[in-house]
């Protein structure tokens, strides 16, 4: 006779949420953000709060006090965050299998969990390869460490705010742990590596966390800092029709397992799944006009990440002739307000 299995749907699918959260490196560079704030809202977008920004003002010293104090306004901005995406695994058990060959329902949880993990890898690596960057360095491979460099120096002038981290593909791996000047290889181990973001981690260096990111295109890394895309979690409720249910969270990853029986086909169905959603964030930015007076641009920037191609070239903003893209965001209106204020052009 099989033994009978006792089986707690609540702990089942909270060891799946912890697991699936250790397995991911892309999305676990992001800002996370949860679900509750979507519900009833039009078209499944909500207004997601960044802190505003400030001009400063000086005053004339012993002046006769005859001009007035500039007051300004302090609004913080909303940044559009559309929710969608329901990522799942469906798997079909038969009472044979059950019985003879699984053994325990932890070990298909860990199974359908890897496969919602790799989706949600996929899913933001594809998110972070088409941002709109409005700054591409090219960086040649015999001369690393200066590209390094200029890439912190230009987020320094893009005032890109937060803790710094660099997504790299895998020729940038290559070439950053050959070349013996850098000394990156120092992988934190199989003894203190717990998740999967900090056994991709090879050091950091020049303010960067340097994290591999197989799925980027080999030569590209992308250099951001940890609020410069917002990944959405959340697990839908367990239906009232479903017996077997029970949803859980982990550092911000949220899951849901239903279980039901087929009885015309003698076979179980489990299926994980979870709620996504991804968004980067632009910044309005602060200059100063002809008569060295503060100002805040008129657009806003994606400033809080730039792309590295390794041998490539520079993209810049270009004030004279400006850029264009399939979504002809970039004017030369925009080009010259990002290159007066942050100095950076081509």
């Amino acid at each position: 006779m099989a033994e009978h299995q006792v089986i707690k749907p609540e702990k089942i699918v909270a060891t799946a949420a912890v697991a699936l959260e250790e397995q991911l490196i892309v999305p676990a560079v992001f800002r996370r953000e949860g679900i509750d704030q979507f519900k009833g809202a039009t078209d499944d977008t909500i207004n997601v709060t960044v802190e505003g920004v400030l001009p400063y003002r000086s005053y004339g010293w012993r002046a006769d006090r005859t001009t007035e104090v500039v007051f300004d306004e302090y609004a913080e901005r909303k940044v559009a965050v559309q929710f969608g995406g329901d990522i799942y695994s469906a798997v079909k058990l038969t009472d044979e299998q059950n019985e003879m060959d699984l053994r325990g329902w932890a070990k298909l949880a860990t199974k359908q969990t890897e496969a919602i993990g790799r989706g949600l890898e996929h899913e933001a690596t594809n998110h972070l390869v088409a941002a709109p960057y409005e700054v591409t360095l090219g960086v040649a491979d015999t001369s690393l460490r200066a590209g390094l460099i200029r890439a912190g120096l230009t987020l320094d002038a893009l005032r890109a705010p937060g803790r710094r981290a660099m997504l790299i593909g895998t020729g940038w791996q290559s070439a950053l742990l050959n070349d013996e000047k850098l000394n990156l290889a120092s992988n934190v181990g199989e003894v203190e590596a717990v998740t999967a973001l900090r056994e991709a981690t090879l050091a950091r260096r020049f303010g960067f966390d340097f994290v591999v990111a197989r799925e980027l295109p080999a030569d590209t890394a992308i250099a951001l800092v940890d609020s410069a895309f917002i990944f959405m979690s959340a697990a839908p409720g367990v239906p009232q029709s479903v017996p077997f249910g029970a949803t859980a969270s982990h550092n911000g990853v949220a899951l849901r397992w239903i279980r039901d029986y087929d009885s015309t086909r003698f076979q179980d169905r489990s299926i994980f799944n979870s709620y996504r959603g991804f968004r980067n964030v632009d910044d309005p930015l602060v200059g100063h006009d002809g008569s060295n007076q503060p100002f805040v641009s008129t657009h806003n920037h994606f400033v809080r990440a730039i792309k590295l191609v390794l041998n490539g070239t520079d993209s810049l903003p270009d004030p004279v002739a400006g850029r264009t893209d399939e979504n002809a965001k970039f004017t030369i209106e925009y080009d010259t307000e990002l290159a007066n204020i942050t100095g950076i052009s081509g």
